[in-house]
């Protein structure tokens, strides 16, 4: 039988070190050696898993894959291709998959599986929101064990999104250097044909069709701010 491996981890972080997914890759290997699969293709994601999988890029790439060779969508545990079990209904309808920690496991088990999985989030999700509900009285009614809880707990979700924020902040101005790079050569191509005004190197990349990384046209102060990210001296 052939298959194609689907690998996901959460974080980039975690598909850069490749945590998670050796783990996963071994999986899936041993699964094909012991059944006799083939292994035709492999792809990974690195997305949340409450991304649908059909709005995942190499997820989707895989499972075209799939119904283009006939093939068997293999994971490494069922969460690593939803936690859903309506995102696992509907691909079930679409192409044949196995999960490598139970390869003889079939649709219906796979189903079944899925919806216990499902209702055990949704009774943790349930456990959670009551005890902090709980927790929140003692605190307000005086308690200080539950107070220092609820006080750790909001220092925590701070140093949290901070650390978020900081990583978002990082990466937007990568992408923002890079863009800038991108557009190095057609403003040196408008300074050598003795552009210099910030108007003029404005109209001269729009009447090239080249826009700002938002698909829009340039002004005179997305020039100057291009060209000061570059550290390019203009007139």
């Amino acid at each position: 039988m052939n298959i194609v491996g689907y690998y996901r981890v959460s974080t980039s972080r975690q598909g850069r070190s490749g945590l998670g997914l050796d783990a996963q890759k071994e999986y899936v290997r041993l699964a094909a050696e012991t059944n006799n699969w083939n292994i035709i293709a492999e792809f990974e994601d690195t997305a949340s898993g409450t991304i649908a999988p059909t709005d995942r890029e190499q997820c989707k790439a895989a499972l075209e894959v799939c119904a283009k060779h006939g093939a068997t969508l293999v994971v490494a545990k069922l969460d690593r291709l939803s936690r859903d079990v309506e995102d696992i209904a509907g691909l079930m309808k679409r192409v044949p998959f196995k999960v490598a920690t139970m390869p003889t496991a079939d649709s219906f088990q796979l189903h079944i599986y899925a919806a216990l999985a499902q209702q055990e989030r949704e009774f943790i999700a349930q456990r959670t929101k009551a005890a902090l509900a709980g927790l929140k009285t003692k605190a307000d009614n005086g308690d200080k064990e539950a107070q220092a809880k609820i006080a750790n707990r909001d220092a925590g979700r701070q140093a949290a999104h901070a650390k978020g924020t900081k990583a978002a902040t990082a990466a937007a101005q990568e992408a923002a250097d890079t863009n800038a790079e991108s557009l190095r050569d057609a403003i040196q191509s408008g300074l050598y044909a003795k552009v210099a005004t910030l108007l003029g190197m404005a109209n001269h990349l729009n009447a090239r069709g080249i826009t700002t990384a938002r698909g829009k046209k340039f002004s005179p102060m997305t020039v100057k701010r291009t060209v000061e990210r570059l550290g390019i001296p203009f007139p």
